[in-house]
């Protein structure tokens, strides 16, 4: 077996391991090279949430600050980023500096002795949205068949237990589908724990009922507004799986939005 074989098994072995433990990291692979560069076309690394490479090698020190910093934003906006690093001399003949943004490649500088050039692509790797369901309601059954054919992490929560808190990077949303069996428990339940996501399935007027008896209770009526009630995208809904369409429709929605704000 060749060395770069070798290497590719122990960066799978390393990704795998990342997946596993539902944290989020970044993988770069260099695509491009120009003149003299340490890493050439096909070198890979891993990185961690911080930018720090776990594994692999894609050029000296000189290298490292620029794909940390691409790695960080990665994971912050979920989407890859491309980096050009050029030699100080080529980023002026080009009028460029670092930290410019030139057809959609973030410009960097190589400080290199060897003097290259080098495109790396930078992707995001973050886990699977978890989606928390409260109740066994049929709409509650369908939903939690299917998340899973949409990239979701289904959790069946009971009120009794605390959700564990969110792994750093990943996503949480809540869809409180009790209808009528535990309705009171489950809503607290969910508002005690973090998401940033919550929906109701029922009507206006039944949520309505149950925001009137907490904030009797004294709980603060902006907590009450982080809830979207009636659950889900108003396309006629009838059946369970219709209505647990209509909202995995809205949780997509959720989940695209801040892709879509960086796009444009």
């Amino acid at each position: 077996m060749i060395p770069a074989e070798i290497l590719d098994h122990e960066l799978a072995n390393v990704t795998e391991s990342l997946r596993a433990s539902g944290a989020p990291f970044a993988s770069a692979t260099v695509i491009r090279t120009l003149g003299q560069t340490a890493a050439k076309p096909g070198a890979k690394a891993v990185l961690s949430a911080e930018g720090d490479i776990l594994h692999g090698w894609v050029g000296g020190g000189c290298v490292r600050g620029a794909l940390g910093r691409a790695a960080r934003q990665a994971l912050a906006d979920g989407t890859p980023q491309l980096v050009s690093l050029m030699p100080e001399d080529l980023l002026t003949e080009k009028g460029l500096v670092a930290g410019d943004q030139a057809d959609g490649t973030k410009i960097a500088r190589n400080g290199c002795p060897s003097r290259g050039s080098m495109d790396i692509f930078v992707e995001p790797i973050l886990p699977l949205p978890e989606l928390v369901i409260y109740g066994a309601s049929p709409v509650a059954q369908a939903l939690a068949r299917l998340a899973p054919q949409f990239d979701w992490t289904v959790t069946r929560a009971d009120p009794a237990a605390a959700l564990p808190d969110i792994v750093p990077g990943a996503r949480r949303m809540i869809v409180l589908a009790t209808q009528g069996q535990g309705d009171a428990p489950a809503l607290m339940a969910a508002l005690a724990a973090s998401a940033e996501h919550w929906s109701f399935v029922g009507s206006r007027r039944k949520f309505a009922a149950l925001r009137a008896r907490f904030e009797t209770e004294g709980m603060d009526p902006e907590t009450l507004d982080r809830v979207n009630a009636p659950a889900g995208l108003a396309i006629d809904a009838v059946t369970p799986y219709e209505i647990a369409l209509s909202i995995l429709a809205r949780l997509i929605q959720q989940r695209r939005h801040k892709a879509r704000e960086v796009k444009s």
